[in-house]
């Protein structure tokens, strides 16, 4: 159950000398999801679930300093919480499941595929033209859970093909084309392979060939099939090849009036592709673009004048549009790019060619003034804006407006020269939004980006003097969200650290014993409605580490107190069960805390995987990101679970093995014992007093810590099986050798069983006690029977009568039964030749490692964070945290600004 790192402080059966198999050491075999082994307790509300939920495989609870080995993430199946078992029991069926009468067509002869015929719905035709030209088709038996596998092998076997050639070398394909010309030629226009798994009839009832053609199967040759697929994808790989080639020499600048000398060495980067469209060498390029633009087949065989003319009739709309989508921004040049505009003319990206760029409307002919982008908008000056470069290089570029233009530096009025760095926003006029990049540079946070949003905190939401409100007012709202007892717990990140380990601090400090789990739920709903979405994953991880720390050295501190781990070795004792129960609460209150929270925090994640499903965005590498820490987390509180669980049963199966043997050895029948009163420990026989006060003392403390009801009954689970297992081991083992199977001792023994399961019933634990007692039950009612009825019994009836008892065990019992001096062994009870061998190699002792698997409730929680709080208990803890979040926030600010707020009377 643990790791060898605590073998100094963790105390072992084998120091007690009783079956190791109590220590549930065997986490990986047994710790599995299987259905319900035991019906519900009945006074404690227990309802085992239908169904195996989250899958319970143990792990051991590590160090919280030691490294943990990889874990495979859960995915979207993370939550195996059961559902109703039912569902889809009765839904609709698949269509791979209807009969074959509903997937034919019932169309007339002519309309009908080619692979069906409606006067034989069993028969499908599969055509073989690639294997043997001399056959039209083979008719094969098909139903609609046949694959394509297999009627590939059936068509290939009437084929005559050996089945050394058949297998993987010929593959199904749905081939889809029309009858031509006067002897109806079969044109196929569509071949697509057939997946070895798929179901023609299936497919050819659910995907119809449009009007006019029609489908059928045909077997081909596997590698023919792919060889036409690899031409098909280099031919695609072709096409988007050249227009990778055009997009690359068709980056252009903005359009500007007539060039001046400084500028001739730029001229290319300023043409338009109007221009670049009448060069000889473009035009030569562009019959590549003609297979990107859908018009391969455009150009004629017979000359170049027809080839022109099909040059020409492409060239219109669709190049040019193709042309201008094929932009890629300069790497050695600042630039302008156009987020908004105000012509369907305006280009994309303006290139910063010069150490000074002017924005401007294009100028008269007789008026001069250079402008390097000419903008339309009746709103834009001749000479609007001018950018230059920093001087000296690199650094920010300095912009200013000309005297009386309209602009704007990300969304704030500019009226002089300021800086312009990478990705800020440049607006001209009010039609014009253009954005600075330079990529020479290194490209900073936009100062246009809003700052993250951070959590005002308490004083942020009622000590603002800018809200209007008087000092009393603040007072009296603070007060009121002090003492409210609405489910919200307020605070900054900064603070979160702090208040997690209060939290947990405050584990049984509180008569409410869910309070850490409700108080942590309500730090969840803070985070998702108000921190930002990535912070939830490291809140969860937080929050699951911290309680892993608590439980550890709670662990430790009751491994200490064992009477086996104390220095003085002499003294060595069993604990009382009323020191094993007080030891054991702190582990109770977190197994009940660590499983409520498990359930809130499975919900926040389903709601984040719902998200995850609503974008599509199964490549969304921080969400997935955010999945993967929440399973983390997740998985380390079923390790909180688990490993607290395991504590319990161990100490409370040790203490139940020194007071289990006196229920085989004592009389129930004494002048003390008052059995009328089933109910009173006190007027029980002495012999099983102890264990009784055993169950007692555990079923207070599960309802004391408010366990759930599911693990309640799985913890008398264990502790049912292990006293069933030791008590039937110890009844094998003194009817050896000895005068102990006979009907006196039987009847001691019968009764005292009887006196504990009518316990148990009456407490709302009996069908459990029922489940996992049968075994000694059994063993005792056939030691019960009288003497001379027993003699007569033979093998065969004895084992249909007691079948909860093995070959070997029954054998056992028998052979060993104390007949008398001198009466011999009966005949009857002798067992037969072949079981007798299988009998040989049996063992008679039950095992303590075939104990019920640990399944984790999915319903019946008790917490809700959205409620109001009304337990006075917890809602003195919730008005104290937000006490103590107060002080941390005035802790954290300036003396002088602390008087500030005004609040100091409101606390």
């Amino acid at each position: 159950m643990f790791s060898e790192e605590r073998k100094e402080g963790s105390p072992r059966f084998g120091k007690l000398h009783f079956p190791v198999g109590l220590w549930i050491n065997s986490p990986k075999k047994h710790f599995v999801k299987m259905s319900r082994r035991w019906p519900s307790v009945g006074s404690v509300r227990s309802t085992s679930s239908d169904t195996a939920s989250r899958g319970s495989e143990p792990v051991e609870l590590r160090p919280p300093g030691k490294a943990k080995a990889g874990r495979h993430p859960r995915r979207p199946t993370r939550f195996p919480r059961s559902t109703s078992s039912g569902a889809g029991v009765g839904g609709g069926r698949w269509g791979s499941e209807k009969k074959l009468a509903d997937l034919i067509d019932p169309v007339p002869e002519d309309l009908v595929e080619l692979s069906s015929q409606p006067q034989l719905p069993g028969i499908l035709k599969i055509f073989g033209g690639a294997i043997s030209r001399g056959a039209n088709y083979k008719s094969v038996l098909a139903t609609p859970r046949s694959t394509a596998r297999q009627l590939v092998r059936e068509a290939l076997e009437r084929y005559g093909v050996a089945p050394e050639e058949e297998e993987g070398g010929y593959v199904l394909c749905d081939v889809v084309g029309r009858f031509e010309g006067p002897g109806g030629a079969w044109q196929a226009e569509h071949l697509r392979p057939v997946g070895d798994t798929e179901r023609p009839l299936v497919l050819q009832d659910v995907w119809k060939p449009k009007a006019g053609l029609s489908r059928r199967f045909e077997v081909r040759r596997r590698r023919d099939v792919e060889r036409v697929g690899e031409a098909e994808d280099n031919e695609t790989a072709g096409i988007n090849a050249q227009a990778r080639r055009l997009q690359k020499s068709r980056s252009r600048a903005a359009s500007g009036g007539p060039a001046p000398k400084e500028r001739a060495d730029n001229l290319s980067l300023r043409r338009s592709i109007s221009d670049m469209n009448l060069s000889a060498r473009k035009r030569r390029e562009r019959k590549a673009v003609l297979s990107v633009a859908g018009a391969e087949e455009a150009e004629p065989a017979d000359g170049g004048a027809k080839s022109g003319e099909a040059e020409d009739s492409v060239d219109g709309a669709n190049l040019e549009q193709l042309s201008q989508c094929l932009i890629q921004p300069p790497t050695q040049h600042p630039y302008f790019l156009l987020l908004l505009g105000c012509d369907k003319q305006d280009f994309v990206i303006y290139v910063m060619t010069r150490r000074r760029h002017v924005f401007g409307r294009r100028p008269q002919p007789d008026k001069g003034g250079y402008v390097d982008t000419f903008l339309c908008a009746p709103d834009i000056l001749p000479r609007h804006c001018c950018v230059r470069e920093a001087e000296p290089a690199p650094g920010p570029a300095l912009v200013r407006p000309f005297r009386g233009a309209a602009v704007t530096l990300n969304g704030g009025a500019l009226v002089r020269e300021a800086a312009l760095h990478p990705g800020d926003l440049l607006g001209l006029g009010q039609h014009f939004l253009f954005m600075y990049k330079d990529p020479r540079t290194p490209q900073p946070r936009p100062a246009w980006l809003p700052r993250p949003w951070v959590s005002p905190g308490l004083a942020g939401a009622f000590s603002c003097q800018a809200c209007g409100r008087s000092l009393q007012e603040r007072q009296d709202a603070f007060q009121a969200y002090v003492e409210s007892r609405e489910p919200e717990l307020r605070y900054r990140p900064q603070e979160e650290e702090a208040l997690l380990r209060e939290i947990v601090r405050l584990q049984g400090a509180t008569a409410f014993n869910l309070a850490p789990a409700f108080l942590l739920g309500l730090c969840l709903e803070h985070s998702t409605r108000v921190l930002e979405p990535s912070h939830f994953p490291r809140l969860v991880a937080r929050m699951a580490q911290l309680i892993k720390e608590a439980v550890w050295e709670k662990i430790k501190e009751v491994g200490d107190r064992q009477p086996e781990n104390q220095q003085d070795k002499g003294l060595v004792g069993v604990l009382s069960i009323e020191e094993v129960a007080a030891d054991l609460r702190p582990l109770m209150l977190w197994m009940a805390n660590a499983m409520e929270l498990l359930n809130l925090v499975q919900r926040k994640v389903l709601d984040m995987e719902k998200e995850l499903d609503l974008e599509g965005s199964s490549h969304d590498a921080l969400l997935s990101s955010d999945l993967e820490t929440c399973d983390e987390a997740m998985a380390v509180l079923d390790e909180v679970i688990m490993s607290t669980f395991q504590q319990s049963v161990y100490y409370l199966t040790k203490t139940l093995y020194s007071a289990l043997p006196a229920l085989l050895d004592s009389n129930p029948f004494t002048a003390t014992a008052d059995l009328s009163h089933a109910q009173e420990l006190s007027t029980m026989p002495q012999g099983i007093r102890g264990t009784l006060a055993i169950y007692q003392a555990t079923l207070e403390l599960t309802r004391e810590c408010e366990l759930h009801p599911d693990l309640v009954s799985q913890t008398f689970g264990y502790l049912f099986f292990f006293s069933n297992a030791s008590l039937f081991n110890t009844l094998m083992e003194r009817g050896t050798g000895g005068p102990f199977y006979q009907w006196a001792k039987a009847v001691q023994i019968r009764t005292n069983l009887d006196l504990v399961l009518d316990w148990l019933q009456g407490v709302g634990l009996g069908d459990i006690a029922a489940e996992f007692f049968r075994k000694l039950s059994t063993t005792a009612n056939l030691l019960c029977v009288p003497k001379t009825s027993l003699v007569k019994a033979t093998w065969s009836r004895l084992r249909s009568d007691y079948p909860a008892l093995t070959p070997a065990q029954l054998h056992h019992v028998l052979s060993n039964y104390h007949l008398g001096l001198g009466r011999p062994y009966p005949e009857g009870w002798s067992p037969p030749p072949e079981e007798r061998e299988e009998m040989a190699n049996s063992e008679i002792f039950e095992s303590f490692s075939d104990h019920p698997p640990l399944i984790l409730p999915s319903e019946g929680f008790r917490l809700c964070p959205a409620a109001p709080v009304t337990d006075d208990a917890l809602h003195h803890q919730l008005c104290r945290l937000r006490r103590f979040l107060w002080d941390l926030e005035q802790a954290s600010l300036p003396a002088n600004q602390r008087a500030a707020h005004g609040l100091e009377g409101g606390q």
